[in-house]
C-alpha cells in the first residue's frame, strides 16, 4: 500500500467541521487534498451530498470550490451533473513534464542570480522542517513544504511572466508529483534531489540547479506514470471483483 494512498473510496478522514472566516479556502484546501491522497479516483463523480455532509456546508460554497479546483485541472464540471475528479493518463504527464522542466530550469537559473540571503535562508528553514516529515513517513506536510519550495524558486526569479505561466501548469503536475511519492523509493531519492537543490541554490549556481530541477522532474515523471499503471491495474482488478 502507497503512503496517504486509503483502501476505502471516497471517505472523508477529517470531520472536523470547518470554521466560517476561511470557508472558501478551507473547503477547497480539504477536497485538494483528498485528491491528492487517492481518496477519490479519476473519473469518479465527485459526492457532493456526502462532502456537504462531512464538511458542514451547504450545496452553493461546495460547488464554488469545485469550480476553483476545475480551474487547477483537478475537476472536470459536468454540465448540470456536478464534477468528476479528472483522470490523469501517462500520455498527460508525458505532455506535462517536459514543459515544467523546461520552466523549473530556467527558474533555477535566474533565481541563482536575483535571490536574496534571507530567501535563501527561508528555503532552508523549509527544507530542513521537509526533511522531519520525511524521515517520519509524513507525506502530506512534507509535500506542502516541497511546493513551497519550489514556489519560492519561482518567487525568487521576480519574473512575473514565468510565474504566471508555471501558476496555470502547477494544479496537475502537483497532483502527479504527490503520487510519485507513493513510492518509498522515489520519495527517498527526491528527498536527496532537494539536498542538491539546496546546495546549489545555496552556491548560487545556476546550470547546476538547473540541471539538478530538470533531472528531479525526470525522475518523477517515470515513477508517476509507474503509478498511474499501478492505479489503473489495482481499479480493473476491482471491477472485476465486483462483477457486471
Amino acid at each position: 500500500m502507497w503512503p496517504g494512498c486509503s483502501k476505502r473510496r471516497w471517505v472523508i478522514n477529517n470531520e472536523t467541521p470547518l470554521s466560517t472566516p476561511s470557508l472558501h479556502d478551507e473547503i477547497v484546501g480539504r477536497i485538494r487534498d483528498m485528491i491528492f491522497a487517492g481518496e477519490f479516483i479519476g473519473g469518479q463523480r465527485v459526492p457532493e451530498k456526502l462532502l456537504c455532509q462531512q464538511l458542514s456546508v451547504s450545496r452553493t460554497p461546495l460547488r464554488e470550490a469545485l469550480k476553483v479546483l476545475a480551474a487547477e485541472g483537478l475537476l472536470t464540471l459536468l454540465p448540470n451533473r456536478g464534477a468528476r475528479v479528472a483522470r490523469m493518463t501517462a500520455d498527460d504527464v508525458d505532455e506535462m513534464f517536459p514543459v515544467m522542466g523546461v520552466l523549473e530550469g530556467l527558474a533555477g537559473e535566474i533565481a541563482c542570480n536575483r535571490i536574496t540571503d534571507d530567501q535563501i535562508d527561508e528555503i532552508r528553514a523549509l527544507h530542513y522542517q521537509m526533511a522531519a516529515h520525511h524521515k517520519r513517513k509524513e507525506l502530506a506536510p512534507y509535500f506542502k513544504l516541497n511546493q513551497q519550495i519550489h514556489g519560492k524558486i519561482f518567487a525568487a526569479t521576480g519574473n512575473g511572466t514565468l510565474g504566471s505561466i508555471y501558476d496555470s501548469l502547477t494544479g496537475r503536475i502537483r497532483l502527479a508529483r504527490y503520487r510519485a511519492n507513493f513510492s518509498y523509493e522515489r520519495w527517498d531519492q527526491a528527498m536527496a534531489e532537494h539536498e542538491e537543490i539546496l546546495e546549489a541554490l545555496s552556491d548560487r549556481d545556476g546550470p547546476r540547479l538547473a540541471s539538478v530541477l530538470k533531472r528531479h522532474l525526470e525522475n518523477t515523471c517515470e515513477t508517476v506514470k509507474e503509478v498511474i499503471r499501478a492505479m489503473d491495474d489495482e481499479n480493473v482488478q476491482a471491477k472485476g471483483a465486483a462483477g457486471p
